[in-house]
């Protein structure tokens, strides 16, 4: 990996990246706090023996303190999907990097252009949509402001590339394609779910036997999470379904919390 890479998050796509990165070179992974830090060490540790991979942990460097990110030329933030907050980090990562480091967000649904402009150096700036879980799916979807270099694309290119993904140049736009077309259908479950009264079980059985998904749209919405899942719909303009709204206020936020539409608590 020719690139230093740094990713800033500690959560599962954040560590996911982590694990992916570490198969190619080390990575440095900036954690909030030292308990945010051990969590996210146990995680990657985890995954990386569940690949099966003969990978020194010791690849991924875990840190508490921003300046540890000074060096390097690659940095992926990939915090809560909530615009203030990117906004606030990329400024103050902007600040830390050197002059010709990438600085890129795995939003999936926040404006890029947007998040280019706080971070202060939207030449060097990438949408970097990675799939949940990381070290599976090959998609990565990249979108660029405007005012980014070329020499920024092709590092984006590259770097997907490094890590045996498939990337995908798409528009700045809400959602950009795979959310702009998955949460429709994935929120029309949930509305047959409340219209119908069938179980999340059934529903999901139909769409995983009658039309050949992987998952069903229930059990995926409880893998994205029902609070991220319902920030993109606010976020691309898609109606929430009121079921969702009540299992969040519930605290039932899918697999992360232990329930969403499925129990996992067993």
């Amino acid at each position: 990996m020719n690139e230093r890479l740094a990713i800033v998050g500690s959560g599962a796509i954040a560590c996911g990246l982590a694990a992916t990165a570490a198969h190619h070179g080390p990575v440095l992974l900036l954690a909030r706090s030292e308990s945010s830090a051990e969590r996210a060490r146990a995680t990657v540790e985890k995954t990386l023996e569940r690949l099966g991979a003969e990978i020194d942990p010791d690849h991924v460097q875990i840190v508490t303190d921003s300046a540890a990110l000074a060096g390097a030329t690659f940095v992926v933030e990939a915090v809560v999907e909530d615009h203030d907050v990117k906004a606030g980090l990329l400024a103050e990562l902007g600040a830390i990097v050197e002059p010709d480091a990438v600085l890129a967000s795995t939003t999936s649904s926040l404006s890029v252009a947007r998040l280019a402009q706080a971070s202060g150096r939207p030449e060097r700036f990438v949408g970097l949509h990675v799939f949940n879980p990381v070290t599976r799916m090959r998609l990565v979807e990249l979108a660029f402001p405007e005012e980014a270099s070329e020499r920024t694309r092709a590092r984006a290119l590259e770097l997907c590339e490094t890590f045996e993904k498939t990337p995908v140049v798409v528009p700045d736009i809400p959602g950009f394609v795979v959310n702009r077309l998955l949460f429709p259908y994935l929120f029309s479950a949930v509305r047959l779910l409340e219209q119908t009264g069938m179980d999340a079980a059934g529903i999901d059985t139909c769409m995983k036997l009658g039309a050949g998904h992987p998952m069903g749209p229930l059990a995926l919405l409880d893998l994205v999470g029902l609070d991220v899942a319902r920030a993109i719909g606010e976020t691309i303009g898609e109606p929430v379904p009121a079921r969702i709204g009540e299992l969040v206020a519930a605290g039932a936020l899918g697999r992360k919390s232990g329930r969403g539409f499925h129990d996992y608590r067993q």
